[in-house]
């Protein structure tokens, strides 16, 4: 019951060391999968009892022994490494216990065909047990007609469902026009006209403008002609004082 529950654990667990991550190749993964910090790892193996004799793991060394060991399966670099549990009985037979692969540095145990069997057939069991309920709650009986099934009232829930979303009340502003919305707002925000041109109408201001440009212009010809006029008194009073300075 202990190993049963251990191995049901060890499925649903990963472990990794983000030391070695970055230097991880076929000539090391060996001994990173060997740190005792890895759950997977069973320190009474052939491979252990090397390593502490200080021997070196090798395959041929392995191949003499007896007893649970660990070998590289199968090897793709830089990503993909398998490492194989089994039991040795002779140089050539030996009985695999179970498969861990190594994905990106992470450990996993592979699952065995039969935990793969009975978890599909738990999903498969769970899948059947829901349609036949449902098909349960389709069911109907009477005494005076027997059992029948009524599909139709679901697909008429589901259209009044439907007409009922469709038939959702618009709001506030989709009633509305946008051109009201502006009427409110100016009536809200009024604009205001400058001190100058309050209490007056469109035409007085107009007229206004026009009698001002008017005198402006009158007084610009005065302007000139007043201009001219003393020019030309310059020029009558110039050759008197001529004349005046001759005589004398």
């Amino acid at each position: 019951m202990c190993e049963g529950k251990i191995q049901e654990n060890l499925l649903s667990i990963s472990w990794h060391d983000s030391a070695w991550i970055p230097v991880l190749n076929q000539t090391n993964v060996m001994d990173y999968f060997s740190e005792r910090s890895n759950p997977f790892y069973d320190r009474t193996c052939n491979n252990e009892v090397l390593k502490m004799q200080k021997l070196g793991v090798a395959d041929v060394q392995l191949q003499n022994m007896q007893g649970t060991e660990y070998q590289l399966l199968h090897v793709q670099e830089p990503i993909l490494y398998v490492v194989r549990k089994q039991i040795r009985h002779s140089q050539t037979q030996v009985t695999p216990v179970s498969d861990y692969y190594i994905i990106a540095g992470v450990v996993y145990q592979a699952p065995d065909l039969g935990t793969l069997l009975n978890s599909r057939i738990v999903s498969s069991v769970s899948h059947l047990q829901s349609a036949f309920e449902e098909a349960r709650g389709y069911a109907r009986y009477h005494p005076s007609r027997g059992y029948w099934w009524d599909f139709g009232k679901e697909k008429e829930k589901e259209k009044k469902t439907k007409a009922t979303k469709k038939e959702e009340p618009s709001s506030l502003f989709q009633r509305r026009r946008v051109d009201m919305l502006l009427d409110q707002l100016s009536r809200q925000f009024p604009f205001k006209t400058p001190p100058a041109l309050e209490g007056k109408t469109e035409p007085e201001a107009d007229t206004e403008k026009e009698g001002e440009t008017q005198t402006e212009t009158q007084a610009e010809d005065a302007n000139v002609k007043s201009d001219s006029l003393k020019r030309e008194r310059e020029k009558d009073i110039k050759p008197e004082a001529k004349r005046v300075k001759v005589e004398r």
